[in-house]
């Protein structure tokens, strides 16, 4: 079963003890059902991205996110981002806004984050499949147990990593983490809902390149 999940080399390697356990196993009937009779985002090819554009040991900065995005055309495997020819969804426009208050970088003129994802950030949903126009659908279905493994396994094998927990979904995933070894910075979340409770004025960006700095890392250009 292992050989045939398409995931980077060195996720692999990491992750491999998960792919032949009962729930992945569950998991992947699921989502391959899905696939072949529902509108499913990601692409199936995209599904495992947030990993193929940042191998295990480069990863720097974790930020977790909950569902891809379901609307058409706009999940790319990335949590938060989209493809470039989509317009931004606000959770990402606040993400940006904070960007430019925080370091003065101006909004980029498109959402797709894959520039970070390269440079060391995993942006990790908790659960890697959407059905369309249903949000939270593949929910509960074995992906959070996975990405639980994923977040463990940086957590336990790497040391001086930042984790951005945005919203109380992303905090309470994000209690496995050493807190000895890693970063944790935690706000509310970039939606319209309660960005104007705490995530505006997190510094988050900048509180993350301090740090990476501190520990001789090269800084993110966000």
């Amino acid at each position: 079963m292992a050989s045939d999940v398409k995931i980077a080399p060195s996720w692999k390697e990491k992750l491999n003890g998960e792919f032949s356990k009962a729930y992945f196993l569950q998991l992947t009937e699921f989502v391959r059902n899905e696939y072949q009779t529902q509108v499913v985002f990601p692409p199936a090819r995209e599904i495992f991205r947030a990993f193929d554009c940042c191998d295990f040991d480069r990863v720097k900065v974790v930020i977790i996110g909950q569902d891809p995005y379901h609307g058409p055309g706009q999940a790319n495997g990335l949590c938060f981002s989209v493809r470039s020819d989509v317009k931004m969804p606000p959770s990402l426009v606040n993400i940006f806004k904070e960007i430019r208050a925080d370091l003065g970088k101006p909004v980029p003129p498109n959402g797709d984050l894959e520039r970070w994802a390269r440079q060391g950030v995993l942006l990790l949903n908790a659960t890697l499949t959407v059905k369309a126009s249903s949000a939270g659908s593949h929910q509960n279905k074995g992906w959070e147990e996975f990405t639980d493994a994923v977040i463990r396994q940086i957590s336990e094998n790497r040391t001086n990593i930042v984790f951005l927990l945005w919203g109380s979904y992303a905090q309470k995933k994000g209690e496995i983490i050493d807190r000895s070894k890693h970063l944790v910075l935690a706000s509310p979340h970039p939606s319209p809902f309660s960005a104007f409770g705490g995530f505006f004025g997190n510094k988050h960006f900048s509180k993350t390149n301090e740090y990476l700095k501190s520990k001789g890392l090269t800084e993110i250009d966000w």
